[in-house]
């Protein structure tokens, strides 16, 4: 039998959650610089009051310094935390510090941990992931051109990236880079840790961008002749890609689990502005144009929840849930925008003002169908998930039969 009822403990933390965003993080959205997020005075006593709540890092094992409440206890977190878009910094949550957290404390030396793991997670600095490149398909990451050699007891790293998120103002990038050009293409690929005031790392420019929720840009940056000590290869030689699989797919269960939260705000603005704006003798919400949003979007949002959380359930049973991740992913990047736009549609010329915040939502929501994999590339993957599936039931059936 399924159950569909929040625990206890569920319900307290939600609870918390709630008041918090209603007394600390909503009043605040007003001070959130473009590209830059809350100002450090802002920013910090803020995390320290989450913290004291017992609700910061919700991602990450209480070993390293979060709560450990798996993945369906952040999902309904997420939810909340999703409502605004500096609410993942106030509670320790947001990408890609989480990713990079994750990956950390999955492949991470003690001494790495020590250096790395322990002050990202608290908070104490940020990070980048770099990645993706110019000059190749960023959804074929077996094209990726960087290299990283072995010269005595150092790695000499070359790499051209961009899109590196959150560049400006962190202390350190992991950076993808090809380690072993004869191996298995899918073997090629180590990561490594890069302090960003080595020599060799060079933030180009900040790339601009659509959107200005993400605190220290999308930038593009450079690594010539950059050398870091033999110690500073993540995880084994040739595991880029398996060690990537580590935060890319948590980050996309984690962006759906904050869309949902996003989406429900952005309906409640919707009737909550249906009920006070009068056109024609009538109030919004009594005409059926505008009874057929609400009633469409709230299905639509029901819908894509309930399939997060199963993603979020099944990978609490230690399964990796690709192919429901990669459903949601694009399932929820179109349901995401599609209810911000009947929001703004209602709100009519306020709607695309800053006066609201659903102009930003917007902005924003249309990157979510690119970032972490477009929405083509999730959907091949649920396609080919399901015809590989239907050919084994075939097949078994016919053996049977």
């Amino acid at each position: 039998m399924y159950n569909f009822s929040s625990s206890p403990e569920q319900i307290d933390m939600i609870k918390k959650a709630n008041a918090f965003m209603v007394d600390y993080v909503y009043p605040n959205e007003k001070h959130m610089v473009p590209h830059r997020g809350l100002p450090e005075e802002i920013l910090k006593p803020l995390q320290q009051k989450v913290k004291d709540m017992g609700l910061w890092a919700a991602h990450m094992a209480k070993e390293a310094g979060g709560t450990g409440m798996g993945f369906l206890s952040l999902g309904l977190l997420s939810e909340v935390i999703g409502r605004s878009p500096i609410a993942p910094y106030i509670f320790g949550s947001m990408a890609p510090d989480a990713g990079n957290g994750e990956i950390l404390w999955h492949a991470a030396t003690d001494e790495q941990k020590e250096k790395y793991l322990y002050p990202l997670v608290n908070g104490d600095v940020r990070s980048c992931f770099a990645m993706t490149e110019p000059e190749v398909s960023g959804s074929d990451p077996r094209l990726l051109q960087a290299i990283a050699e072995l010269d005595g007891n150092e790695w000499v790293i070359h790499a051209h990236k961009w899109f590196t998120t959150g560049a400006i103002g962190s202390s350190f990038s992991i950076v993808m880079a090809k380690t072993d050009p004869d191996a298995p293409v899918h073997q090629q690929f180590s990561l490594f840790l890069v302090d960003n005031d080595n020599p060799g790392f060079e933030i180009v420019r900040e790339v601009p961008v659509i959107g200005d929720h993400f605190a220290g840009g999308h930038c593009e940056v450079q690594y010539t002749n950059c050398r870091v000590p033999k110690s500073a290869l993540l995880g084994e030689r040739g595991a880029g890609f398996k060690l990537a699989q580590l935060r890319l797919g948590p980050g996309r269960i984690t962006h759906a689990m904050r869309w949902i939260g996003v989406a429900k705000r952005s309906l409640d603005m919707m009737i909550s502005y249906s009920l006070e704006r009068e056109t024609r003798g009538q109030k919004l919400a009594e005409f059926q144009t505008i009874q057929n949003f609400i009633a469409d979007s709230a299905v639509e949002i029901e819908a894509f929840r309930l399939m997060t959380l199963k993603a979020a359930w099944l990978m609490d049973q230690g399964e990796e849930a690709r192919q429901e991740i990669s459903a949601i992913k694009f399932y929820g990047a179109k349901v995401l925008h599609d209810v911000i736009d009947r929001a703004i549609q209602v709100h009519g010329a306020l709607g695309i003002t800053g006066d609201t915040p659903l102009e930003g939502f917007y902005r924003e929501a249309r990157t979510a169908r690119i970032y972490d994999g477009p929405d083509e590339v999730h959907r091949m993957v649920v396609a080919r998930s399901m015809i590989k599936a239907f050919k084994k039931q075939r097949e078994e059936f016919a053996i049977e039969k």
